[in-house]
């Protein structure tokens, strides 16, 4: 496919062809462990509209192996399904080879990186999430340092990536077998303990400054009026509802992160969620002025979440880092509220007392952990996974999900022509002869798969510094300085390459970006003169030391192809040149592409005073 042909097609102004990509396939083989699923062995290929479904079937909580195919029956809105494909997988007997890992990295051209991970031999793969967001600080603690422990006895050969929530998901660990290297990036200070940035301690939070400013009042000779009461209990309620709505959002952001970047590992990923808690709604508070003001339900972002976890074979075990909880108002460090005062119906000051607001604050205790409870085994059901409550032994927790979630059967099946509008298709799967305990995700939306984030802000997230590289899309990217000898015959445009280029303080130095874009992974829209239409949008972010954005560019693809081009396009891959000014001094360079009909992204980041020749 040659460069006039792309700009037949109405690549924009700037973008030409540069050398080939390999599909997403070879890309995966290329970055994946020699012997892993995509190198070598069994992998199940699904084309067409087709539902995959990872089953863990265990017997006295032990993984059961060895099942065959025709003990299964799969059944959707109780209807039962033929099975089009199935597959077992069990964990490795032997321990990945290691030395794979550098071979796949070497085997990638200088100045070259791909968004394809690099990923163990293993039937699945094992992501460990520590939240601080959700988890009270002394949470915390106990259950990195049971981790801690756990990484002490783990299993010769088991793979772990670390991951950390606060303000926003980093990396602390890719993939590694290396136990010893796990529980150094466990101590290490970027997976530490901190306080969430909106979970206040209770005795120490804004809510009991206010309470106890209104226990003041109460002892003043003229106490405040219900109005004033009834102002102050509101605004107590707004900022409570605030906090909350800001955790659900930041989670739910990372989630998506982590399924993105786990898309482009093929296999079941169990997600080990340490989390203290996660709202699912937000109730009416009767002793509001405004009751309803702050009502909200989650679900609808729940469930896109829950689909892009499942659409990656994602399953999701929270486990509360609470541990064992027993009654709030003995635990040493409660509190009581110490307002008195309330508002009642007929709008009149109501002076309390201290044991009624124990009795208030022990309600609302029952109310929030049945609502946290049902929220993390939402999730956990949705995706195929499993809740742990009440369990003072995280470290037990983790060695069952890692044992359990390694052998599992994939099912397939063609789920009939009904209507992709959105409802939801419950899953049921049952085996033959035997009591056996199946965990699966419980259904599906019923979107259409080419559509279903379409015009949502997914290159917001890609484009994160620091964030997992999301790999929806794969893409390689040829990453040079404009001066490499290279570059010698290219014609460049001369003038500043940015949006910010013309404002940039200090030396800068030009880089050159050729990407290449898997089309495969691609939503095209056919018309019918046999025409395919791609809609691209390429972004570059430079990021200094600091985090700060120092320089970008974005750039649309709107393509249209003949068929010829089109199969040209399947083969060789799409491809595109870009330039930006960056600092001469040390940057990151964040390099994302989304797709504009699928509303999905490939991204990736380099250091670039790493790619100077």
């Amino acid at each position: 496919m040659h460069a006039s042909r792309l700009a037949a097609a109405g690549i924009a102004a700037g973008m030409f062809l540069v050398a080939s990509i390999a599909s997403r396939a070879a890309a995966q083989a290329a970055a994946a462990p020699s012997g892993s699923p995509a190198a070598s062995g069994t992998v199940l290929h699904l084309s067409g509209k087709l539902v995959l479904v990872d089953v863990v079937v265990t017997e006295h909580g032990k993984p059961v192996t060895g099942l065959d195919r025709n003990r299964f029956h799969i059944f959707e809105d109780g209807r039962e399904q033929q099975i089009s494909a199935f597959e077992e997988h069990r964990a490795p007997a032997a321990p990945p080879n290691a030395s794979a890992f550098k071979a796949a990295l070497e085997a990638l051209p200088p100045h070259t990186y791909t968004n394809i991970p690099l990923y163990p031999n293993e039937s699945a793969v094992n992501v460990l999430l520590l939240d601080a967001l959700n988890t009270p600080m002394a949470d915390q603690a106990e259950a990195r340092q049971q981790m801690i422990d756990y990484l002490g006895g783990i299993r010769p050969g088991t793979s772990l990536a670390i991951f950390t929530l606060a303000s926003r998901l980093q990396m602390v660990e890719g993939f590694t077998t290396n136990a010893a290297l796990l529980a150094k990036a466990m101590k290490d200070k970027a997976a530490s303990s901190s306080h969430s940035v909106v979970l206040e301690d209770q005795s120490n939070s804004t809510q009991m400054q206010m309470e106890e400013m209104l226990a003041n009042m109460e002892q003043d000779t003229t106490p405040p009026s219900a109005e004033i009461v009834g102002e102050l209990e509101q605004f107590e309620n707004d900022l409570t509802a605030m906090q909350t709505n800001l955790r659900v959002q930041v989670t739910l952001d990372a989630l998506q992160e982590l399924a993105r970047y786990l898309n482009g590992i093929p296999g079941r990923k169990n997600l080990i969620w340490f989390s203290g808690s996660f709202p699912i709604t937000i109730d009416p508070e009767d002793t509001a002025r405004s009751p309803f003001r702050n009502v909200a339900d989650f679900g609808d972002q729940i469930k896109k979440t829950t689909a892009l976890l499942t659409a990656a074979r994602v399953a999701v075990y929270p486990i509360d880092a609470r541990g064992l909880m027993g009654q709030s108002t003995v635990d040493v460090r409660y509190t009581p509220s110490p307002n008195g005062m309330s508002v009642n119906a007929q709008g009149k000051l109501v002076m309390g007392q201290k044991q009624q607001n124990v009795a208030a604050d022990y309600t609302k205790f029952l109310t929030q952990t049945d609502e946290e409870k049902e929220s993390i085994e939402t999730i956990a059901e949705e995706t195929g996974g499993k809740a742990f409550v009440n369990a003072n032994d995280l470290k037990d927790s983790v060695a069952d999900v890692i044992e359990n979630g390694s052998s599992y059967y994939s099912i397939a099946y063609a789920p009939g022509a009904e209507k992709a509008d959105g409802g939801f298709r419950r899953i049921r799967v049952s085996v033959d002869k035997g009591g056996y305990k199946l965990a699966y995700r419980e259904g599906y939306y019923a979107d259409n798969p080419a559509k279903s984030n379409a015009g949502q802000n997914v290159v917001g997230l890609a484009i994160l510094h620091g964030a997992p590289p999301a790999t929806e899309i794969a893409l390689k990217a040829r990453v040079l300085p404009a001066s490499d000898p290279l570059l010698r015959d290219a014609k460049l445009p001369a003038g500043p390459a940015g949006r910010m280029a013309a404002t940039m303080k200090g030396p800068t130095q030009r880089y050159v970006i050729d990407l290449g874009v898997d089309p495969h992974d691609l939503a095209f829209n056919a018309t019918p003169d046999g025409a395919e239409h791609a809609r691209i949008e390429f972004v570059l972010v430079d990021y200094d030391a600091g985090g700060n954005r120092v320089n970008y560019l974005d750039q649309a693809l709107n393509a249209s192809f003949t068929a010829k081009q089109y199969a040209d396009a399947m083969t060789h891959g799409l491809h595109a040149r870009m330039q930006l000014d960056v600092p001469e001094t040390r940057s990151s360079l964040r390099i994302a592409v989304e797709d504009l009909n699928a509303g999905r992204a490939g991204s990736l980041e380099v250091g670039v005073d790493a790619v100077h020749p």
